[in-house]
């Protein structure tokens, strides 16, 4: 009789973001990345896009100021797409005004986070989200 082979290993779940600053990107791919997400950053919200059909992510984190395609624009170009649509978002901003906060979430966005951010808060959101 043999042995059942063990299946593989279950995949890290995949985040994929857009963040325009290179000392938040590399905050937030150290930190997720110790947590065992496999984490992909690009520089703004087109990039994104482009890249999301492939990278199939579980989570999408948005800054909500970048050039080129910023976070809102990114979010409702998203959510018009039929497979990224189911995909939550959490949003990353240093705007903290409830208009921005409201204006996020009635557009999609799973969850808001304000900046600066505590790095554990992060992984905890991420984490729920994720469930």
């Amino acid at each position: 009789m043999s042995t059942p082979t063990p299946g593989p290993k279950s995949a890290a779940p995949r985040i994929l973001a857009a963040e325009d600053d290179a000392t938040t990107r590399r905050l937030i791919e150290f930190k997720l990345k110790r947590e065992g997400f496999a984490i992909e950053i690009q520089p703004n919200g087109e990039d994104l896009i482009n890249r999301a059909p492939a990278f199939q992510p579980q989570l999408i984190i948005l800054d909500l100021m970048m050039p080129i395609k910023d976070g809102y624009t990114t979010l409702r170009a998203l959510k018009t797409d039929p497979i990224l649509s189911v995909i939550p978002v959490l949003m990353l901003s240093g705007k903290n005004q409830e208009e921005d906060v409201v204006s996020c979430l009635k557009a999609g966005a799973a969850d808001y986070m304000v900046k600066p951010f505590s790095p554990e808060e992060l992984v905890v959101r991420v984490k729920k989200l994720l469930r």
